[in-house]
């Protein structure tokens, strides 16, 4: 179901805890002013930061956003900007006292008049860390603000299967599951989307998408950032909790999940979670933890951490389509490269009319199909061909397709700006169920409650030596391709 761009959305407040960190600096502002750039928010809104601590006056809140903008946004539009800096003020608030926030939210609602395009709605966007989270959703209970409201929550959605319940209960008591928004922002990426389009739209990949065709897939998001700062957040969190049983384990579902029939919010969520319900928990010793040297020097890091900053795992699906197809999951801090790339690995082709190889490092008979997330979609497939001259010789050959030089008009949103404007149309197709949550979370557990042992691995390279071997045939990155 294609989303119309025509729907303006109603009269908006925005309220946003945790203002005044890291993620709105670079996500929430960038999304909103470009969504504000290209005409896409209400015609009447108003921005409400939050948090504990006030940065200032108003000003000088608009201030740190509008240098936070100029350091993220090219080529801004002056106009642009100081109309969004115009609807943005602070009001500190806590889990105990949400009194005068909820004061400033009704002035503001009080301020817009009847447009035409309904009742006034609210936005509350919740970047808290986990164990500030519930006292927060019982604040905004207490003070009314849940009403007519959509919540926004940032991952991780707890910490484990049990308070990833308590999570769920807590939002329960005062919100209906439809007003919940569980953000993923790597659903929200346009290349995350074109998995479904490329699978199903097109005769040449379906037919094969199952375990008759393909003997793998990897789903490798290696960074070469170290903690940034985010020490504190690693040492509550680890790699697992950030990045497995969120970005990685949803990729997975885009990729394995049956034919939903319809791009739309249920029948696509729905599949989803039919296919998180066939993952198979994780085995430990299928699970390679590790933590790059120099870890434990860093900010708000102890002295004798154990956190693991680096995993890779094999995955089972079990049902048909995928009976014991390994899917291969590595994602972690100071690697070789940052990357985002899902491989598809084929089986070697039956026939022995060819059995000498080809050239490169690649398998014998390995066909790929590699898709590369990035901002503007690449997609490659490895194949196989006679070499030009007078011997029948195979050679390497890749097809490639690039999105931004196929359609150079098109131009992608950014995750955040596409998610937040699904968020005020009240859309939440690429948003996370809390029936996957609590899924995922189970196929989790094995690994939280038997931790692996961390490997200790050199910064710059591709990981622990245990996480190098675990696919039969190797990683496709890092093996010089």
């Amino acid at each position: 179901m294609a989303h119309q761009e025509s729907t303006t959305p109603p009269p908006h407040v925005l309220l946003l805890f945790g203002a005044t960190g890291d993620l709105a600096k670079r996500k929430l502002f960038p999304g909103l002013y470009k969504l504000a750039a290209a005409g896409r928010l209400p015609e009447q809104y108003v921005v409400i930061g939050s948090g504990r601590h006030s940065p200032g006056t108003d000003d000088e809140f608009r201030e740190q956003v509008r240098g936070g903008l100029r350091d993220s946004v090219d080529d801004i539009d002056d106009t642009v900007l100081e109309e969004l800096l115009g609807r943005i003020s602070f009001q500190t608030s806590n889990a105990d006292d949400g009194s005068e926030l909820a004061a400033a939210v009704r002035r503001a609602e009080d301020t817009f008049s009847d447009d035409g395009h309904g009742e006034s709605k609210r936005l509350v966007y919740l970047s808290v860390p986990p164990a500030a989270m519930d006292g927060m959703i019982g604040m905004l209970g207490r003070e009314g603000l849940t009403d007519r409201a959509r919540l926004v929550i940032e991952k991780p959605f707890g910490l484990d299967l049990e308070s990833s319940r308590e999570l769920d209960a807590s939002l329960k008591e005062v919100v209906d599951e439809d007003q919940v928004f569980r953000i993923d922002h790597f659903i929200g990426k346009e290349a995350v989307q074109n998995i479904l389009a490329l699978r199903f739209a097109n005769g040449l990949f379906e037919p094969a998408w199952n375990a008759s065709s393909i003997e793998s897939v990897q789903i490798d998001v290696p960074e070469t950032l170290r903690m940034e700062g985010r020490g504190s957040f690693y040492e509550s969190t680890g790699c697992l909790r950030d990045m497995i049983s969120t970005h990685l384990c949803q990729l997975l579902g885009f990729v394995a999940l049956e034919d939903p029939g319809e791009f739309e919010e249920k029948k696509l969520r729905d599949a989803k979670a039919d296919l998180f319900a066939k993952l198979r928990p994780l085995n430990p010793e299928r699970v390679v933890f590790g933590q790059y040297d120099g870890y434990r020097e860093e900010e708000d890091v102890a002295e004798d951490s154990d956190v693991e900053t680096f995993v890779a795992l094999e995955a089972y699906v079990d049902s048909y389509r995928w009976r014991d197809v390994p899917f291969y999951l590595r994602t972690g801090k100071a690697l070789a490269e940052s990357r985002r790339t899902i491989t598809l690995r084929f089986r070697t082709p039956h026939s022995h009319i060819f059995e000498d190889g080809a050239d490169g490092d690649r398998p014998a008979g390995c066909n790929e199909l590699v898709l590369e997330l990035t901002d503007e979609p690449e997609i490659s497939v490895d194949v196989r061909a006679k070499r030009p001259g007078p011997v029948m010789e195979l050679a390497d050959a890749t097809l490639r397709l690039d999105m931004g030089e196929a359609l150079p008009d098109d131009k992608p949103l950014e995750a955040y700006e596409r998610l937040l404007l699904d968020v005020l149309r009240g859309d939440r197709t690429l948003f996370t169920r809390s029936d996957e949550v609590d899924r995922l979370w189970q196929v989790c557990e094995p690994v939280l409650q038997n931790r692996p042992e961390v490997h200790p691995y050199e910064p710059g390279s591709w990981g622990p030596q245990a996480a190098i071997d675990l696919p039969r045939a190797g990683w496709r990155l890092g093996r010089g391709e």
